[in-house]
């Protein structure tokens, strides 16, 4: 499959995930949209089917559906930067655009749990104050942790009692 087959691909997933297929979108014409997108994009030479996939790898790691959220989220944003600098004159480029705009609103809390995600990876750890900050708040996290786990587990052992696997 090619890049943009599998951005297509990924597209259905994100819109039939989050309901959008109803009347609001007509899959067929994004089909078609993206053909020529295909085609402005020059995706049918031979380099685009080297090596792995670009999203759809990446989205089967994502089972829960606020994973996926987030995931998506990110997803959708790459595309749009993708389709900043092409010809927006161009009636399908406005197509998929606004179509990518509309879902990107619709994941908009995926995109927040993201930057708070990355927020994260820039904390300081070194500095002192937020060591012991970290340390003031472990037993709070650990509380949290465990909750989450059992949960999960008493989930788990739910299902396998009304399951008569």
């Amino acid at each position: 499959m090619t890049f943009q087959t599998y951005s297509l691909f990924v597209l259905s997933i994100i819109m039939i995930y989050f309901g959008r297929v109803e009347n609001r979108l007509n899959l067929l014409q994004l089909q078609d949209d993206i053909d020529k997108l295909k085609a402005d994009f020059n995706s049918s030479l031979s380099d685009v089917g080297d090596g792995r996939p670009i999203f759809t790898e990446r989205l089967s790691n994502w089972t829960e559906r606020n994973e996926k959220r987030i995931i998506l989220s990110q997803i959708v944003s790459m595309y749009l930067k993708i389709l900043e600098n092409t010809d927006k004159s161009k009636e399908h480029v406005r197509n998929i655009s606004e179509e990518l705009y509309t879902l990107k609103e619709s994941l908009s809390d995926g995109s927040k749990k993201m930057e708070y995600l990355k927020d994260l990876t820039k904390l300081q750890v070194n500095d002192l104050k937020i060591q012991r900050k970290a340390v003031n708040e472990l037993f709070s996290v650990l509380q949290k942790l465990g909750d989450t786990t059992s949960s999960y587990k008493r989930k788990r052992s739910q299902f396998q009692r009304q399951c008569k696997c």
